[in-house]
């Protein structure tokens, strides 16, 4: 299928992108400078409390939103909107699926319920934003690994393997920012109803998201059948920036709000993830590979005649 013409997708996609940074942005700002200041909130004016409270409840939802919009619609510009709902359909159906049943059973992640601050919750259990974010980080963690496994001209099932497994793994590095940041601060949005054995996280939940990025990829790399992306590395600015600011917005609060401790995942999100997802971006190809030149006849062949009988 076509990519779709730059204009003006690629505008939307830009502003939703950048919509979705300073929504980061602004949360950071939040919850690391003006939460820990109630004097400072107390000396706003009614509407500025108002809309600080609004911020604090709504923020989430805003930048997750965005975030998916302008990896859909980057998919949709380069790939084609066959292929983003290829990707967006399993992705979805999938996580959500994975994340109903963690709240229910305890089984993948460990049991844990979810708080409010992420907008509707899907059977009481499951704030419908979170699937997003599995969609569009998982889609920038297998696009990454995907085009630097194609440098390497590695046969097409290995390859698909590779990007299933290497996205699911960079997929994981961004949690270990994710959750402390979530979920042990002191405005949480979900909680683990169990001490868990590394950093307050049990081992199981970082298995359980390997587990579900691999099967979500999994499905969408057999509905794309194994085709080649052929990105360049221009093409791939958008995934690197979407991976980079959302490690930078968990690691931020996880640094800053939790005990030094947390050093150490940070340190290795950094080694597996974001390290990883930068090299990807720097090996893909400056140029799409050249089309194979169609085949014509040869200069000197005599004309077609039409004989008559």
């Amino acid at each position: 299928m076509k990519s779709l013409p730059q204009q003006p997708l690629s505008l939307i996609e830009r502003a939703c992108l950048i919509g979705h940074i300073i929504a980061m942005a602004f949360g950071l700002a939040g919850l690391l400078y003006v939460l820990p200041r109630p004097d400072l909130i107390a000396s706003l004016p009614p509407i500025g409390i108002q809309f600080f409270q609004w911020s604090m409840g709504q923020g989430g939802v805003g930048y997750i939103i965005l975030g998916a919009a302008a990896v859909a619609l980057y998919l949709a510009r380069v790939l084609g909107w066959q292929r983003m709902l290829l990707f967006f359909l399993p992705s979805v159906g999938l996580s959500l699926g994975s994340e109903l049943l963690g709240t229910s059973t305890g089984f993948p992640f460990g049991h844990y319920h979810y708080l409010s601050g992420l907008g509707y919750k899907v059977a009481g259990l499951v704030p419908f934003t979170i699937p997003l974010s599995w969609f569009y980080m998982g889609a920038v963690c297998y696009l990454l690994v995907m085009v630097g496994l194609e440098r390497l001209n590695l046969p097409g099932l290995l390859r698909q393997a590779g990007a299933v497994v290497g996205g699911a793994v960079l997929l994981m590095a961004w949690d270990l920012v994710l959750d402390p940041a979530m979920s042990q601060t002191s405005l949480p949005f979900w909680e683990f109803e169990e001490i868990g054995e590394f950093f307050g996280m049990p081992y199981r939940n970082l298995s359980g998201w390997v587990a579900t990025g691999m099967v979500f990829m999994s499905v969408a790399a057999l509905l794309w059948r194994g085709q080649r992306l052929n990105l360049t590395r221009s093409q791939l600015t958008v995934p690197v920036i979407v991976y980079l600011v959302n490690f930078a917005f968990g690691a931020a609060i996880t640094v800053f709000s939790l005990d030094p401790g947390f050093l150490v995942p940070t340190m290795m999100s950094v080694a597996i993830g974001v390290l990883p997802a930068v090299l990807l971006w720097a090996i893909a190809p400056t140029e799409a590979p050249k089309a194979e030149p169609a085949e014509t006849e040869p200069l000197n062949a005599p004309p077609l005649e039409v004989v008559a009988k």
